[in-house]
Order: C-alpha cells, then structure tokens, then sequence
C-alpha cells in the first residue's frame, strides 16, 4: 500500500509539473469585467519569474502552475471586482524544453507546452528516420520524479533516472508510452544495418530488428530477390574484421544454392554487405571492395522492422 501511494504521488507531482509556468513563457488574460486592458494583449514572464498586468499589479508566476496563478489574478482583482472571471492561457512556452537526439528527422531541442506522451514529442521531431532503431532512451534528472517504467535505472551519480523502452510498444499507446517532463532528453539510437548490393531487385541498407537476427536468405528477400542475369553462385559477404573500422574479409556465398535450400542459411552481422555479382559486363564498376563498400554507403536505408 506503501508502494502504491509513493507512485500514486510521482504521477500527481509529474502531471503538475506539465502546467508549470517559467521566465520566457507568454500568457494572455480572459477578463470579461475589463476588455480594454486584457483584450488581444499577451504578456511575457521576465527573468525572475514576474508577471506584470495591467489594473493586477506584478504577479509571481515562476515555478507556479497555471490553476495557481489565475486564481492568484482573482484574489488581487478581488479588492475592486465582485467574483471576478479569470482565464488564463498561455501562448507561447519557452520554459519547458525537451531535448530529441539521435535517428529523428528534425533533432534539436522542442518545448513541450503542455502535456505531451513520448509518442508526440517524437511525432514534434518529425517522426523517425528511416535508420532508427528499435529503441527509445529517457533520462530525467531525480528533482522532476524518476521514471515510472520497471526498467528505469538511477544514474552512477544518483541525479538522473534513465529508461530504456521499445519503440513498438511506444507507438502502440501502452504503458511505455510515458509522459515526457520538462528538461527530459529523448534519444533514438541508430539500428544496425546491413547492405546488400549488385544485382538485386531493390539494393540498399535494411535494418535489423529487435530480434537482432537477419540471415543471407532474408536479405535477399527483403532486396526483392534477385535479377535475372545475377551471378548467384559467386555471392560474398564483406564483413568488418573486429577491432578495425575499415578492414573487411569475405566470405563466400552460393545464393543459388541457399535458395535451393541446398545449404544452410547464414545469419548476417551488423554493418555486413551482402554483394552478388552480375554475370554480364555491368560488374565491372563493383571490381575491388572499395567499389562495392562506397556503393554500399550510399544506398538508401530501409526500415520499420520491429
């Protein structure tokens, strides 16, 4: 019961922290009693957290919620108003800053205004790159309530709490698709891609997905098969060699052999380039794996495998 009580108060604090107002944040006034001073005006917090209004007076608003400060404007205009009617909304946020990284199509830093879930705050960066991965990361410093998920984690420093969630579930509205706070920092990590290049239906780079397994035979597949003048028996593999960043070894491969189901499939690594020649003089520019590894790095990427 414990527990549940020291939760239920995190998600009430978190949730009031949604409608926090701060230096920067631009706020206009509905006042019935007094539309001459209030009417098509907004009025900017300063630095220090002060609101200045007309027939009001200097208001605190810094820190405080939005419910707080209205009702504060009806108790100041309560000394020359009866029951005073007071709505205040607000038209520009600049004090609640969410920063998006990683494989999004607009990063950069996005102002919340207002609630906003996971899933929206990605959909304000432009939704994901076509290279996302199948992951999203959340890190939220311990002052504005630890992360509500069971795989958070406290930070080595004991300031942050960070979270790691599937993007599937995210997207499918389930309980990882949390509410995002102000100062949070969202990061999409890039999948890992392998390539597959020369004669196939559709060359380019496919990301492998939360599974972590993609085989020879996929790959082909994904690439729309192969053409028909494609030399299947003289398939390679060009694979990183660990601890370099450049080098690659091949490995040979009989396409049309794996296709026949003559031989077992091959799982493929991160970053691998599955190359199959063409039979006829089209190979010619694909002569050396330097060729067939900047081909490779220009291809389009192609995702959506979670």
């Amino acid at each position: 019961m414990k527990l549940l009580f020291c939760v239920a108060v995190s998600v009430s604090v978190a949730l009031a922290q949604q409608n926090v107002l701060g230096p920067g944040d631009q706020v206009s006034l509905v006042i019935p009693a007094l539309t001459d001073d209030f009417t098509d005006k907004t009025f900017r917090i300063d630095a220090n957290g002060e609101l200045a209004l007309p027939v009001v007076g200097t208001i605190h608003a810094g820190g405080r919620t939005i419910e707080v400060v209205q009702n504060d404007i009806k108790t100041h205009l309560g000394s020359i108003l009866q029951s005073p009617d007071v709505v205040l909304n607000v038209t520009e946020f600049v004090s609640q800053p969410v920063s998006v990284l990683g494989a999004v199509m607009q990063p950069g830093i996005r102002q919340l205004q207002g609630r906003k879930t996971l899933f929206e705050v990605l959909s304000l960066s432009g939704g994901l790159r076509p290279d996302a991965g199948t992951t999203v990361e959340i890190t939220r410093a311990m002052n504005m309530s630890p992360l509500l998920v069971p795989n958070a984690m406290t930070s080595t420093t004991g300031q942050f709490s960070v979270a790691t969630l599937k993007l599937k579930n995210v997207m499918n509205a389930s309980a990882e698709n949390i509410v995002v706070m102000p100062g949070d920092t969202v990061f999409v990590p890039k999948a890992d891609v392998v390539y597959a290049v020369g004669s196939v239906t559709k060359p380019g780079g496919y990301t492998i997905g939360e599974d972590g397994f993609l085989s020879a035979l996929q790959m082909v597949s994904l690439a729309g098969g192969v053409e028909r003048t494609a030399a299947t028996d003289k398939a390679k593999i060009l694979r990183v060699v660990p601890g370099t960043s450049a080098s690659r070894t091949e490995i040979a491969i009989n396409i049309k052999r794996l296709m026949a189901g003559q031989i077992p499939d091959i799982p493929l690594q991160a970053n691998d380039i599955l190359f199959i020649p063409n039979s006829g003089a089209k190979s010619a520019g694909f002569r050396t794996i330097e060729a067939i590894v900047t081909a490779a790095t220009g291809l389009a990427i192609y995702g959506g495998r979670f």
